[in-house]
């Protein structure tokens, strides 16, 4: 009886995500059931179709190609059905590889110190103010640090959160130095007892040089205090810009240990495909993921859950 309870909850979950992300199912597993019907087999044709929309999906090409080589080495012969579940378990595993291990809001630390990156656009700001939300309603007070200091409305923006979920933000003069609000963050948060750290930083998109010595004195300053700060270093990607998620992705990474990433705005984008190829090319946990404007539409990241929704699957999803 439990597990049928269960097994109900999940697939309630999997329709309600399924209808939040279909834009992005619509133009890929839409697309592959227009191929893949009407009792075909693999051979040369469909495998050039099977090309074709793999590479229009934003998995990147590398990602695309490891699939397409897949699909040809193990399904030589085989239907559309066949395929199509084949496709679907060589994805799954790929995100199985990025599935966050453990309690999401674990602590390392008191404080618990996350730093937060991200490009201008991505929903870098509205993601702290809901992961913030998540903190505080699992028992854990939660502390702001406004540490975009190029842009005053970055500042505001983070300000308006903190009112709304009910935490207190620290904030410097717009212009300052990024690296003396997340000191004066992670002081504050000590003094307070405070249990969770949040701390924003500049959006910009820079050369790398630039960057790394900023982040790098960040990590320094929020170290002082905290031994092992920062504990999360979490990188916010819009789906929306598709392929463009990965280049930043790359960047990021670069200068910085990334520890988890959050794919933001999956509701409102048929690019969500870009996922795939994140997990593949970085091996980065995804933590969580946008679907929505409230707080609750930041989800925790399942990818057995997602990759069902993205393939329009589980047991009562018709259309």
């Amino acid at each position: 009886m439990f597990s049928t309870v269960l097994e109900m909850t999940a697939n309630m979950e999997t329709l309600w995500l399924r209808e939040r992300i279909r834009r992005t199912t619509e133009a890929f597993a839409g697309r592959l059931s227009g191929i893949l019907g009407g009792g075909r087999t693999l051979d040369p044709a469909l495998l050039d179709e099977l090309e074709e929309i793999l590479m229009t999906a934003d998995l990147g090409v590398a990602t695309a190609e490891s699939l397409l080589e897949r699909v040809r080495r193990e399904g030589q012969g085989t239907d559309g059905e066949q395929v199509r579940a084949l496709l679907k378990r060589a994805i799954a595993e790929k995100l199985e590889s990025v599935q966050r291990e453990g309690d999401p809001f674990a602590l390392a630390s008191k404080p618990h110190v996350i730093l937060v990156l991200g490009v201008n656009g991505a929903g870098k700001t509205t993601t702290i103010g809901k992961l913030a939300a998540k903190h505080l309603a699992n028992g854990h007070s939660v502390l702001l640090g406004a540490g975009d200091t190029f842009r005053a409305a970055a500042i505001e923006q983070l300000q308006v959160w903190g009112q709304r979920v009910g935490c207190d933000v620290i904030a410097g003069e717009p212009g300052g130095d990024p690296a003396s609000v997340a000191f004066d963050t992670v002081k504050a948060a000590v003094g307070r007892g405070v249990d969770v750290a949040i701390i924003d930083t500049a959006g910009r998109l820079q050369t790398k040089k630039p960057l790394m010595e900023e982040l790098g004195k960040i990590a320094r300053v929020l170290g002082r205090d905290v031994p092992g700060a920062p504990h999360e270093i979490l990188l916010v990607l819009d789906a929306n810009t598709g392929q463009n998620a990965i280049s930043q992705a790359r960047l990021f990474t670069e200068v910085a240990k990334v520890t988890g990433l959050v794919l933001t705005k999956l509701d409102g984008t048929a690019k969500g495909g870009v996922i795939v190829g994140l997990a593949d090319q970085f091996g980065i946990p995804v933590k969580f993921v946008g679907v929505g404007e409230s707080v609750d539409d930041l989800r925790t990241f399942d990818a057995g859950e997602f990759v069902d929704a993205l393939f329009g699957d589980g047991e009562g999803l018709g259309d």
